[in-house]
């Protein structure tokens, strides 16, 4: 490899890296952002809501891109959008029954599923480096865990945000695989996903007994507005155009700084508490998430025909 191949490669990293890291950072707001608003809304009013929205500024963006390919782009966002249905049911429900910082550390757990499911899917062994960083990373999550008494509090909401971990980790895997095959618009598909969340969540709504209730607190409005806007629309589109960039281990590792934020904004936000041993834990979540993304980024520079 020449030494502006090598240039050109490393710089565009560097970009996708940033991407990234602000969509972690957007993310990591909405952990107090949710929590706020489920104070004024039940669980799937808020999701009907948060998606609808999203899928009606969407819409006059992507109206062209959604007549080319139809048939595929209704199919892979159709199947996206069931899994980002389960993400969000599961993260919300468990945002509203857990601490805003938990349930940040608890969602970094998928950093340790993402490459144990991606060696189980090749039947290969994960490299030695991702596997230090991601048990690196998963020490940290622990460690942000544990309370002034030394003692690991797991909540009901903490098992919902597991599952949700897990999902987020089958999602990456699943946009990986379908946007690499089918060569679809980014946009179209991600509008598709956000009509789906939204048409899963209505149909919910009206089978229920307990109805369809619109919040009328404008508090509740703007801060959904924020959501719908920067949490959802832009940081999932700009997450599945980078999915095609890089490998979904990479997406994850750096997506791993994501409680740190969250823990930030909890803090500021909510008065929640952080600990010396959860800054701790922080601090390797970040440690764990550059180590991974220094050995992706090397690998990838001495055999950038392999896949990772």
């Amino acid at each position: 490899m020449t030494a502006s191949a090598y240039s050109k490669r490393l710089f565009n990293v560097t970009i996708a890296d940033w991407i990234l890291l602000a969509v972690a950072m957007v993310w990591g707001s909405s952990y107090p952002a949710v929590k706020f608003v489920l104070d004024y809304s039940d669980v799937m009013t808020f999701i009907f809501i948060r998606f609808s929205l999203t899928a009606v500024i969407m819409l006059p963006v992507v109206t062209k891109s959604l007549c080319h390919n139809t048939k595929a782009t209704l199919s892979v966002g159709s199947i996206l959008g069931v899994l980002l249905f389960l993400i969000f049911l599961s993260e919300t429900a468990g945002v509203q029954r857990t601490t805003a910082v938990n349930a940040a550390f608890f969602i970094s757990l998928c950093v340790l599923f993402t490459p144990i499911l991606e060696s189980i899917i090749a039947k290969t062994f994960p490299r030695l480096g991702l596997i230090f960083a991601c048990s690196l990373s998963c020490i940290g999550a622990g460690l942000m865990g544990v309370n002034d008494d030394y003692h690991f509090q797991l909540m009901e909401g903490d098992l919902i945000i597991l599952l949700a971990a897990f999902l987020r980790s089958v999602g990456v895997i699943t946009t990986k695989q379908l946007m690499q095959e089918k060569k679809l618009d980014s946009g179209a598909v991600t509008f598709i996903q956000m009509l789906v969340v939204a048409l899963i969540a209505g149909s919910w709504l009206l089978t229920s007994k307990h109805g369809f209730s619109v919040p009328s607190h404008m508090s509740f409005w703007l801060v959904t507005l924020y959501l719908a806007l920067f949490c959802t629309l832009l940081a999932f589109y700009l997450q599945t155009h980078m999915i095609r960039e890089t490998s979904p281990t990479h997406v994850i590792l750096i997506m791993g700084t994501e409680p740190i934020f969250g823990a930030l904004f909890a803090i500021i936000l909510l008065q929640e508490a952080l600990t010396f041993i959860q800054l701790i834990g922080g601090s390797l979540i970040i440690v764990a998430t550059y180590w991974g993304i220094i050995h992706q980024q090397k690998h990838k520079i001495t055999a950038p025909n392999e896949q990772i």
